[in-house]
């Protein structure tokens, strides 16, 4: 007897995490996606005018993020991620030249709230304790509506967080959604909260380990195979067609697409899926020298307030330059030259690189990043388990219960693949 196989179309971070759990239980898996690489919006490539290899954009994750370590830790990646080894976050004031590292003691109490040199400058404890509100949000609530927004707290530590996390404005972006990810790290101490970026990309910490797992366990993957229709017969998935090839399930075969919401619905046009509009800027510098990291201490990056620029990752001779929000900020409007040109001041002030200039530049603007993740935004997140029997969705839209991140998106593929072994054992 054939054992029911599970056909994932996507090959981004959440089809490969479903894909891997299923595999490690025995499933045949085939993987899908339309491009000639996996990875999705999580992706590393060689640069021809850097010639260096880069990522499209910057990822950040935590030493909570237990689905993110488990996955790294089961597709055999070898020795992924770096990071300081204590919970610290250094940042600059662009416009004043003033700098801070915000230290997270190990351990539940937040010992680090009542030391001046821990926390963030010119706070005091009744800050801290006053945004703590943001625990009670309602489903209805921004972070600007918890957070005093004429406060120093929220300039030098709420809206650098909730740009990095949501990917939006405190005024946009859902005080729920931000809580998420605050309950699971920064509540649990500094050994939760320690950030962790990859070492050598993204690729070869999350995507390329995962390929290999997938075809060494028996796993097909095809790209190049964009999927056309889905044909829908007895309340079920009954067959899927692509380019050059239409796949008829067998009985008991299961689907998950892990698509982004804009491409979901052109295959299922009767879904409301938040729209995947937010979008995130990136720019690459190559130095003629590795980067001098002086002011990063053993952090891989720094954060930036009063500028444009708001996280700069470095990696050997390359500076990597983050704006989130870039469509809401005004990023987006600005012509390549003069934000390249802009952004790169600032870095100068941060990095304090003097008058050193860079020989190379690439601009990567990711106008599809994530979904929106404002109240409404979060109102129509996904449920994983759709209208189809054997139809599961995966995806940082779906209602994961955390943020649009490398975590939410491996969580959600993780989901889909447990329901989908429940409808096969069914």
């Amino acid at each position: 007897m054939t054992m029911p196989r599970t056909h994932i179309i996507g090959a981004g971070l959440s089809g490969l995490a479903a894909a891997v759990a299923l595999i490690e239980r025995g499933v045949p898996v085939t993987l899908y996606d339309s491009a000639g690489r996996a990875g999705g919006r999580c992706r590393s490539f060689h640069d021809k005018h850097l010639e260096r290899d880069i990522d499209n954009g910057n990822h950040l994750i935590m030493s909570g993020n237990a689905s993110a370590l488990s996955y790294l830790d089961r597709i055999g990646a070898e020795d992924p991620l770096t990071g300081p080894a204590f919970a610290t976050y250094p940042f600059v004031d662009v416009a004043t030249g003033r700098r801070w590292t915000v230290r997270i003691n190990d351990g539940p109490i937040p010992f680090w709230v009542f030391d001046r040199e821990w926390r963030v400058p010119d706070t005091g404890v009744m800050d801290y304790v006053r945004a703590a509100a943001i625990a009670l949000a309602r489903d209805d609530q921004t972070v600007g509506d918890i957070v005093d927004e004429k406060s120093v707290l929220y300039e030098r530590f709420w809206e650098p967080l909730t740009l990095a996390v949501l990917n939006t404005t405190p005024q946009i972006g859902q005080a729920k959604l931000l809580w998420a990810v605050i309950r699971e790290t920064f509540l649990l101490g500094g050994k939760a909260c320690a950030p962790l970026v990859a070492k050598k990309g993204l690729g070869p910490a999350f995507v390329d380990p995962a390929v290999r797992f997938i075809e060494a366990n028996g796993g097909l993957v095809r790209f190049n195979a964009r999927l056309r229709n889905a044909w829908m017969e007895g309340g079920a998935v009954a067959s899927l067609t692509f380019a050059d090839e239409t796949v008829t399930l067998a009985e008991g075969d299961s689907v998950i697409f892990a698509l982004p919401p804009s491409r979901l619905t052109q295959i299922m046009p009767e879904l409301d899926p938040p729209k995947d509009d937010a979008s995130i800027l990136n720019i690459h510098y190559r130095l003629g020298e590795p980067v001098p990291t002086d002011v990063l201490g053993d952090s891989p990056f720094i954060g930036m307030v009063s500028s444009k620029g708001q996280w700069a990752f470095v990696r050997d001779d390359v500076i990597s330059l983050t704006t989130s929000a870039s469509n809401v900020i005004g990023a987006d409007d600005l012509p390549n030259d003069d934000v390249v040109a802009q952004i790169w001041r600032e870095t100068q002030a941060a990095l304090n690189l003097g008058e050193r200039d860079y020989e190379r530049v690439r601009v990567i603007r990711e106008k599809r990043a994530t979904p929106d993740q404002s109240p409404a935004g979060a109102r129509k997140r996904l449920k994983p388990q759709t209208r189809y029997r054997n139809l599961f969705l995966a995806g940082d839209h779906t209602d994961t219960g955390v943020p649009a991140t490398i975590e939410g998106s491996i969580r959600s593929g993780d989901r889909a693949a447990a329901l989908a072994l429940d409808f096969m054992n069914s």
